[in-house]
């Protein structure tokens, strides 16, 4: 009683009082042992090593056979659980902006060879820092970030990938779902700024950009430091000779003395697309690199730029192809004698 004195007390209170009633209109199945076993999960007081340990906490007063027959027979509808995240109140940034994080963490279980659908789930620094193979489930986790430090995590979505699942297309289905829930939820209406979606490397920023076009989200992933790009070539001159390059100039992002000017195109203002708009666009925020405006190509070892020819030498001519006859010798071995 003394916690009602203060109101924001009284207000965490009270969502939690609502979210637990949700939570239990989840369970279709052995609600009562479910909910009293996760109870006892959240209310333990160290990590959870085995099953029968829940039973000697005072949250779980049932006992063993109730334990294994709730995990057995209980059932939980997942999207309804889904809805009632979604619904719960969600930190935002600074700027009131709802920054969502989406990324892969395994689980590891070699001592259970007999597990259907795992996988070899690829970790470091568990051997003198040397990346493994351990067999496991990968689950994909989608939460809500909020600014300052803090140990405390909003989970709103968790998929386990299969062997057969592609990473890229599951992570655009679960974003999917995720926004149109907080869209339901009423956390984003028409007018506010676009979700903020962040992701390690390793995602396809640019193919999850293209599918979640539809959506009020806006997508940012990480590359790593040592990523050579190449930059669009340039125009090409009039009286040059030789074979146009593919790629511009090399571009490094551990090298500053590689990285572009600041350029910036608003396609929305595109004279070639609307006609009738302004030619010029908005001027580029001072916070942006200027490597995340340049659009630069990926570097291969199949296509690399060609070298400019050194000073005072013409550019070398490539043949161009001429028709002839072409003619065909047999082996001497098959030749007939005469």
């Amino acid at each position: 009683m003394s916690l009602l004195d203060n109101a924001d007390c009284v207000v965490s209170l009270s969502v939690l009082s609502c979210f637990r009633a949700g939570f239990y209109d989840c369970l279709t199945a052995r609600a009562d042992a479910l909910f009293e076993l996760t109870d006892a999960l959240l209310c333990a007081d160290g990590p959870v090593k085995s099953l029968v340990e829940l039973t000697l906490t005072a949250e779980h007063p049932r006992g063993h056979g109730a334990l294994y027959d709730g995990l057995n027979c209980g059932r939980i509808e997942a999207d309804r659980l889904r809805a009632e995240l979604a619904g719960l109140p969600l930190p935002r940034a600074d700027d009131g902006r709802i920054v969502l994080a989406v990324d892969v963490s395994p689980r590891l279980r070699s001592d259970t060879p007999t597990s259907a659908d795992r996988l070899f789930c690829h970790v470091y620094g568990r051997a003198k820092s040397v990346s493994q193979f351990i067999p496991g489930w990968l689950y994909s986790f989608g939460a809500v970030l909020e600014s300052g430090r803090t140990s405390w995590t909003a989970i709103l979505d968790a998929v386990r990938l299969g062997p057969e699942d592609d990473a890229t297309a599951v992570t655009a289905g679960q974003l999917r779902g995720v926004v149109q829930r907080l869209i339901a939820a009423g956390h984003w209406c028409e007018g506010d700024p676009n979700i903020l979606v962040v992701m390690d490397a390793g995602y396809d920023v640019t193919r999850l950009a293209f599918v979640l076009a539809d959506l009020p989200v806006e997508v940012l992933g990480r590359i790593r430091s040592g990523r050579v790009l190449r930059l669009p070539k340039p125009p090409r001159l009039l009286g040059t000779d030789g074979r146009p390059p593919k790629h511009g100039p090399e571009f490094a992002l551990a090298k500053s003395a590689t990285w572009p000017e600041r350029t910036y195109h608003d396609h929305r203002n595109d004279p070639l697309r609307h006609r009738d708009g302004p030619k010029l666009g908005p001027a580029p925020p001072a916070a942006y690199p200027p490597h995340l405006l340049a659009r630069p190509r990926r570097r291969t070892t199949r296509h690399r730029r060609h070298v400019a020819p050194p000073a005072g030498r013409p550019p070398a001519r490539r043949p161009q192809p001429r028709p002839g006859v072409a003619v065909v010798l047999g082996h001497r071995r098959h030749r007939r004698r005469r």
